[in-house]
């Protein structure tokens, strides 16, 4: 413990705007590598790397006999690194910061740690072959490592005093069941994808699900969320909550944005640019639902700390005219 607080001393403290830009830069990485992930499994490199942790048997990196698939699985696991990296410089920026604010620690561990969660994941995706369930969780770990950097975002950037409700608990519950309904859908796109043809490799296995069938269940959902958006507007607007409702409109316009490039990518055959940008769109769409979340309550500034009285303060007799 000595040693630490030694250390401690001579470490220069983190600004709060270094701070803030490297955990938006976790943000923007992790969704990054669900895009390049997505690039991998559009471009039937899934199995690029046969193996893992190795990218072969005999070696962990990729080979010339390889080819251009095994170059781009290979190069979206060195992704990986640069990504946990990120994670790894916001924990000890933390940890620098000066003062010490509460709930950054966790959180920051908590997307670091996210990151070779999702990475052994990802491993277990090649060797499965590509099963489509696995796949599909390989996605979803992505989606919950974004969901907490963006907390830890929200956290940096937000004061560090107590919250208060900026709307009603109905309408607080009425966001939780809209971003719940969004986690539904996204769950249900990963249905979808696993039933479709862009597998991640020519052998692979799908689903066994009617692609049809689990369409539609997958739009009826879309068509869900996007009235429980409309309704989020017209409540938050209808008690003057203006950071709500502008929330709301952004999250509603995301969704359908999301929308329309899912029903021409599925009337025109599944596009591997369009899966992409869906891929993207999807992560869009979780973090317009988290600010929704967001902006139904403030977190006001800090009570100032109280001065410390000295004895020389308190023996001190103020002198009267």
């Amino acid at each position: 413990m000595r040693r630490i607080c030694a250390v401690n001393r001579f470490v220069r403290p983190v600004s709060g705007t270094l701070l803030r830009r490297l955990t938006l830069a976790s943000i923007i990485a992790n969704v990054g590598i669900v895009v390049t992930g997505g690039a991998v499994r559009l471009t039937a490199s899934g199995l690029g790397c046969p193996t893992w942790p190795r990218c072969t048997d005999a070696s962990y990196t990729t080979t010339s006999e390889m080819g251009v698939h095994g170059v781009i699985e290979f190069g979206n696991r060195m992704l990986t690194f640069a990504v946990g990296l990120i994670a790894l410089a916001t924990v000890l920026a933390v940890l620098a910061h000066r003062p010490r604010r509460p709930g950054l620690l966790a959180l920051a561990i908590a997307v670091f740690l996210g990151i070779p969660a999702q990475a052994v994941i990802g491993g277990i995706t090649v060797l499965t072959n590509l099963n489509p369930w696995v796949v599909g969780l390989h996605f979803l770990a992505s989606m919950a490592v974004i969901a907490a950097a963006y907390a830890l975002w929200r956290r940096v950037v937000e004061p560090d005093g107590p919250t208060a409700a900026v709307v009603p608990a109905p309408l607080r519950a009425l966001a939780r069941v809209t971003t719940g309904v969004g986690v539904a859908v996204l769950v249900i796109g990963t249905w979808v994808t696993g039933s479709g043809p862009h597998a991640g490799d020519h052998g692979a296995a799908r689903n066994g699900l009617d692609p049809e069938s689990i369409s539609q269940v997958h739009a009826d959902s879309v068509f869900l969320l996007l009235g429980l958006s409309v309704a989020l507007i017209f409540a938050f607007r209808a008690v003057g909550a203006r950071r709500a409702t502008r929330a709301a409109v952004i999250l509603l316009a995301v969704e359908l944005g999301q929308g329309l490039i899912g029903f021409v990518q599925y009337f025109t055959h599944v596009p591997a640019v369009l899966v992409g940008a869906h891929m993207l769109g999807s992560c869009l769409v979780l973090l317009a639902a988290l600010s929704v979340q967001w902006s139904t309550r403030e977190r006001r500034p800090a009570a100032p700390a109280p001065q410390a009285t000295t004895p020389a303060d308190a023996e001190a007799v103020p002198v009267t005219a």
